[in-house]
């Protein structure tokens, strides 16, 4: 989805979206990272809320009036006066059954390409999250999370089958190693991992890659996006991850006493 300087515009386009997901037959749905705010270190704290705040009320009561999952991507929470990168998730009675900060903020500075710094605004968080569904254990991290292999590894191994990353890579690293990170995290791991991000706005303060998308256990895409807005349904197989963790045991194979 775009996301605009307006917070009830965002939130009218997430319920737009989110009741048309619903209307395609998904059973779960999830937003893109940091929806209803503007990407930028300005902003973050100005739009933060506490985890009993406007939006995420709005996210209860949407899960809960579509009778679906949410996977609410992700929005500045305010606690303890810090700003965190937060994922609140709920079932379809719009119970709230896991809350995931994002562990790893974003400093970068690429000659020649993208400065951010999420720490100069941001507080990390400090645990992995599964959630547990009538489908699947699902793990949830937030974009830059993807880039430590030992966290999604983490996720797999206390029983995630499907993994969601809301995630805005940018026009530096999107085209080089977006693709490229949601096949591995998913082919290391066998799980699915579905990645959604904010449409691509040129005139934006961040211009996000887009390109959300869901990869299967083997590694392959089931769906993949562009960077408009839009929407997109994949079906999550569960016996597939089942199948393919038994003919490739990665996981069962796996040595911890060497590394």
């Amino acid at each position: 989805m775009n996301v605009t300087k307006d917070k009830e515009e965002n939130r009218k386009k997430a319920e737009e979206f989110v009741r048309e997901a619903k209307n395609k037959g998904a059973d779960i749905a999830v937003l893109p990272e940091m929806w209803n705010c503007p990407y930028s270190n300005d902003c973050f704290r100005d739009y933060s809320e506490n985890e009993n705040g406007e939006t995420v009320s709005f996210m209860s009561r949407l899960a809960k009036e579509n009778d679906i999952y949410l996977i609410g991507g992700s929005i500045p929470e305010l606690a303890d006066d810090k700003v965190y990168n937060t994922c609140f998730a709920f079932d379809r009675n719009g119970k709230r059954i896991g809350k995931h900060r994002k562990a790893h903020l974003f400093d970068i500075d690429v000659e020649g390409g993208i400065r951010f710094m999420e720490s100069e605004t941001l507080t990390a968080g400090d645990s992995a999250t599964v959630i547990d569904t009538e489908f699947c254990r699902i793990g949830i991290a937030i974009c830059y999370d993807i880039r430590f292999p030992e966290l999604t590894r983490k996720m797999a191994l206390e029983g995630a089958e499907l993994v969601v990353l809301p995630g805005a890579f940018n026009m530096t690293t999107g085209p080089v190693h977006w693709d490229l990170s949601i096949r591995a995290r998913a082919l290391d791991n066998q799980v699915y991992f579905a990645a959604v991000s904010p449409a691509r706005d040129e005139n934006g303060c961040y211009v996000a890659y887009g390109n959300s998308c869901v990869a299967s256990p083997w590694g392959d895409f089931v769906v993949h996006m562009d960077e408009k807005e839009g929407i997109c349904v994949a079906e999550i197989d569960t016996d597939r991850v089942k199948a393919v963790r038994n003919q490739l045991p990665l996981l069962k194979h796996r040595r911890p006493e060497l590394y």
